[in-house]
C-alpha cells in the first residue's frame, strides 16, 4: 500500500488513493449520524416547505445526497438520518433513492424523525438530536460515531479521517477548513498547536480569531465529528443533565471538552476530500439563496469545481426515470438550444434559449422564451415568450406567456422575494399556485 504524507500535518500519514484496509475496517466498525433537521431559514422561502438537506441540487440530486454518497462511497454502510423540520419531502427522497443498502449485512439508512424517545421534548439542539437517539446507536454498538450535517456540499473520505482519529489517539475529531476571516462568524472557530490539538473553539464568534501568521484566515468547523462511542454516550448523558447547555457540540460539548483536557483533534478536509481542483477542496455551504444560485451556476463552467463526472466516486440520488431531453425548432428566431448549461431529463425546449442556466427534470421551455443565469427545479413550465434573468424558480412553477423576471427589478421586487444580489426567487405561492404535493 503506497503512503504519502499528509501536506498539512506531515505526521499524520494515509494512502495516496484511498484509506487502504485500516480504513475499510474502521468504516464497518461506525455508524454515521447525519443531523438534517434543520429549515435552513436563510434560504427564506426555498424552505418553507421542505428542509434545508431536502433542497434540490445540481439538477438532479438532493443536497443531503452528498453526505450519503460519501458515507458509502468510505465504505460507512450503517447510517442514521435524524429528521425534524418540515421533514415529508426528504423521508420520501430518501425512502425512494437510498433503500438499496441490504439488511442482510448489516447495512442500512434509518430515518430518525424526533419522537421524544428519551423525553417529552423535540429535538432541541444537535447533541440533543444524537443523544435522543442513544437507545439505537447502543444497539448497534459501533466502537466510533461520525456525526455528519446533512446541509453541505462536497466530496469526502470519512475512512481517511477515521485512520487520522485513530492514528493520532484522539478522543473526539473535528473536520476543519479554512474560512475567509470576514465570513468565520458564521462557524465554529477553533485554534489549535503544533500537534493539531484544540485548544479553543468558539461558536460563531463575533471577533474570530485567525489561523497563525494568515490574518485574513480562521480555521472553522465543518459540523464533522468522530467520537470514540462510549465516550459520545458519556459526554451526551453529562450534557443532557446541565440545565445551562443548549445541547449543542460547538456551543456546548466541545468547549465543556477543551476545558477539561479531553484530546480533540483537527483534521483538515484537504487530506480527505476527493477531487479538489488545482488543490482547491471544494465545501459549500449553500445556506442562502445567492450561495445556492452561484454554487449551481458554477456548474455550467468548463471545469467547474465540483466534479459530479467522475466515476469512482459518484454522487447517488433518486431520481423518476424519464424520457431524455429534447431540443426542437431550428428557425432563424424560433430555435430550441441550451448553451453552457445543464439541462436533466424529461425537459422539452421548444424553440427557445437557455443559456448559463440549471433545469432540473420535466422542465417546458415553450417558444421565443429566453432563460438565462438562472436555476429551474422541477416541474416548471415557461409560457411562450417569457423572458427570466438571474433567477431561481421553484418547483411546480407555472409561468404565463409572456412573464418577465430579472428585467424590471422594481415590479419583481412587488411579486417576488429579490435578494441583495439582485437575484429572483419565485414559488408557486408567489404565482397564486397553492402548494399541492410535496416539493
Amino acid at each position: 500500500m503506497s503512503v504519502n504524507v499528509c501536506p498539512h500535518f506531515p505526521e499524520c500519514p494515509y494512502p495516496s488513493e484511498v484509506a487502504g484496509p485500516a480504513g475499510s475496517r474502521l468504516a464497518r466498525a461506525t455508524v454515521a449520524m447525519i443531523l438534517a433537521g434543520g429549515r435552513g431559514s436563510r434560504l427564506g422561502p426555498l424552505t418553507d416547505w421542505r428542509a434545508k438537506p431536502a433542497v434540490p441540487f445540481a439538477g438532479k440530486f438532493r443536497i443531503i445526497d452528498f453526505s450519503l454518497s460519501n458515507c458509502v462511497n468510505s465504505g460507512i454502510r450503517r447510517i442514521g438520518i435524524a429528521t425534524q423540520y418540515k421533514a415529508q419531502s426528504l423521508i420520501r427522497h430518501v425512502q425512494r433513492g437510498w433503500a438499496f443498502l441490504d439488511g442482510r449485512f448489516n447495512e442500512f439508512v434509518e430515518l430518525l424523525p424526533a419522537q421524544q424517545r428519551l423525553s417529552t421534548h423535540w429535538y432541541k439542539g444537535t447533541a440533543d438530536a444524537v443523544r435522543q437517539n442513544l437507545d439505537i446507536l447502543r444497539h448497534q454498538a459501533p466502537e466510533y460515531v461520525l456525526i455528519l450535517a446533512g446541509d453541505h456540499v462536497y466530496k469526502m473520505d470519512y475512512a481517511r479521517m477515521l485512520v487520522d482519529h485513530v492514528a493520532s489517539g484522539a478522543d473526539m475529531t473535528v473536520g476543519c477548513i479554512e474560512v475567509p476571516l470576514a465570513e468565520a462568524r458564521g462557524f465554529g472557530v477553533m485554534s489549535i498547536d503544533a500537534d493539531r490539538r484544540v485548544v479553543r473553539f468558539a461558536e460563531k464568534p463575533g471577533s474570530p480569531e485567525p489561523m497563525p501568521g494568515r490574518s485574513d484566515v480562521a480555521l472553522a468547523s465543518m459540523g464533522i465529528y468522530v467520537f470514540n462511542a462510549r465516550l459520545l454516550y458519556e459526554q451526551l448523558t453529562r450534557d443532557a443533565d446541565d440545565p445551562a447547555s443548549s445541547h449543542d457540540f460547538g456551543k456546548d460539548i466541545i468547549p465543556w471538552m477543551i476545558a477539561r483536557g479531553y484530546r480533540i483533534r483537527a483534521h483538515h478536509f484537504a487530506d480527505s476530500c476527493v477531487n479538489m481542483n488545482e488543490g482547491r477542496p471544494y465545501w459549500r455551504d449553500v445556506g442562502t439563496i445567492d450561495a445556492f444560485w452561484e454554487a449551481n451556476l458554477d456548474l455550467t463552467s468548463v471545469t467547474p469545481d465540483l466534479n459530479l463526472y467522475d466515476d469512482s466516486w459518484p454522487i447517488w440520488t433518486w431520481q423518476e426515470q424519464l424520457p431524455p431531453a429534447k431540443f426542437v425548432f431550428d428557425d432563424d428566431k424560433r430555435r430550441g438550444i441550451a448553451v453552457d448549461s445543464l439541462v436533466s431529463g424529461g425537459c422539452i425546449i421548444s424553440g427557445a434559449q437557455v443559456k448559463r442556466s440549471v433545469l432540473f427534470s420535466k422542465v417546458h421551455v415553450h417558444s421565443y422564451c429566453s432563460i438565462e443565469d438562472s436555476v429551474v427545479l422541477g416541474d416548471v413550465d415557461f409560457g411562450r415568450g417569457s423572458i427570466v434573468r438571474r433567477a431561481v424558480i421553484d418547483k411546480s412553477c407555472r409561468l404565463a406567456p409572456g412573464t418577465t423576471i430579472g428585467v424590471d427589478p422594481d415590479e419583481d421586487r412587488r411579486r417576488f422575494h429579490v435578494t441583495d444580489r439582485g437575484i429572483t426567487l419565485v414559488t408557486p405561492d408567489m404565482l397564486g399556485r397553492p402548494v399541492h404535493e410535496v416539493p
